[in-house]
């Protein structure tokens, strides 16, 4: 197994660590623009495998030439959100930078999953698809998972348990219209709504859609990159290992949810082709209704770009 990881900045490098430690492949390349950067941020991850006892050979490098023939793509590159900027004012800068990225690996992987992590996050994923060629199934957006796991967490935190108890369920684009599904959020198997009253499960919703902007606005000069990069790994993870888990991910939707020819975030079954079926869970019409105007305000940014 090869997995390249594109952008060696704080998420890239961070997720490429993440790999290594977890010994999900026999090699990861780490590819940046900025000379040194992915060499030097490589050799320092090769030089912690004897004391994390893990085999895998890292490779740091500004060639593509190193990534041919990767069965797993991880494009984090890009400029990272700033305090006061939007997801969607990143997105034409980005969507060059992801066109140019695509191109590159599609010429030396042509085989490969793609895992995009680049913001604004679904319309990268539309711009990787569309660009690689490839089918659906091999392109897919990390999202939900991230959008989740915050989620889960403000809830353990509100009610001082494990986050392991917490399972939930977060539909839409990665952004302000994000759709928390409290109705099937669990603490233990029990509804939350039996935990918590209406107004404080709201605030926690609302945390959620800030979570991104939140971190940023404590950095200053960055974004987060410690759970985006974890749950892009988990995103490896049940590829390589075939787990066939039931996770939520941006996927390209062709009647799904009565949405069609965009990228939104849907409960995904992941194994080793990639999406193996898209898993369409019963909705409200407040729901339903919430989830299509997400993938509508995706739609609108999608139709801005110039491919």
């Amino acid at each position: 197994m090869k997995i390249t990881v594109v952008g060696a900045g704080n998420v890239g490098a961070t997720a490429a660590q993440r790999l290594v430690d977890k010994e999900l492949a026999n090699e990861v390349v780490l590819v940046d623009i900025i000379e040194g950067l992915p060499q030097g941020k490589g050799l320092d991850m090769y030089e912690s495998a004897p004391i994390e006892a893990t085999d895998t050979h890292v490779i740091g490098t500004n060639s593509y030439d190193e990534t041919a023939g990767s069965h797993i793509v991880v494009i984090t590159a890009g400029i990272a959100r700033k305090p006061g900027m939007t997801r969607e004012q990143l997105q034409d800068t980005n969507a060059d930078i992801v066109k140019g990225v695509t191109e590159a690996i599609v010429a030396k992987s042509p085989q490969a999953i793609l895992i995009v992590v680049s913001n604004p996050l679904d319309v990268m994923t539309y711009v990787a698809y569309k660009v690689s060629g490839f089918e659906r199934h091999r392109v897919i957006g990390m999202a939900g998972i991230l959008d989740t796991a915050r989620y889960r967490t403000f809830i353990a935190m509100e009610l001082g348990v494990s986050v392991e108890d917490v399972q939930a369920l977060v539909l839409g684009g990665h952004g302000d219209s994000m759709v928390p599904l409290v109705r099937y959020t669990t603490v233990a198997g029990v509804p939350v709504t039996e935990f918590l009253d209406k107004p404080t499960i709201d605030k926690l919703v609302q945390r959620t859609r800030d979570g991104g902007i939140e971190i940023v606005n404590y950095l200053k000069t960055g974004s987060a990159y410690y759970a985006p990069s974890a749950a892009a790994v988990e995103m490896v993870k049940t590829v390589v290992k075939d787990k066939k888990r039931i996770l939520p991910c941006a996927a390209y939707l062709q009647g799904e949810y009565g949405l069609r020819d965009t990228y939104i975030g849907v409960p995904v079954k992941l194994g080793r082709k990639g999406i193996e079926k898209i898993v369409e869970v019963p909705l409200t019409a407040e729901e339903k209704a919430a989830l299509t105007k997400s993938a509508e305000e995706v739609k609108n940014n999608i139709a801005k770009l110039k491919l």
